[in-house]
């Protein structure tokens, strides 16, 4: 299992010109899934992100959680994070 954050401070999912998902302030989390990955993998991931600090706090620095700072999150399916260029 594979993801990519992004701080956004609003995100959006259309397909096929409707919008499916938006979140404001938050994360954006790429998550890539591959053959084997199970629900500890998964789990592993929620207890790695959540208590990451990456929002700013009143001083300008990154000392905020995703979850202390009230923001959302948008999980986009991205299997491109396994591919192989070779």
């Amino acid at each position: 299992m594979r993801a990519v954050l992004q701080r956004v401070s609003e995100a959006a999912v259309t397909i096929g010109g409707a919008e499916k998902s938006r979140i404001g302030p938050g994360l954006l989390i790429l998550l890539g899934v591959e053959i084997g990955d199970d629900r500890g993998d998964a789990d592993w991931l929620v207890k790695k992100i959540a208590p990451m600090r990456v929002f700013e706090d009143g001083e300008g620095k990154m000392n905020v959680s995703l979850h202390d700072s009230g923001g959302e999150a948008l999980v986009v399916s991205q299997f491109t994070l396994f591919g192989d260029c070779r």
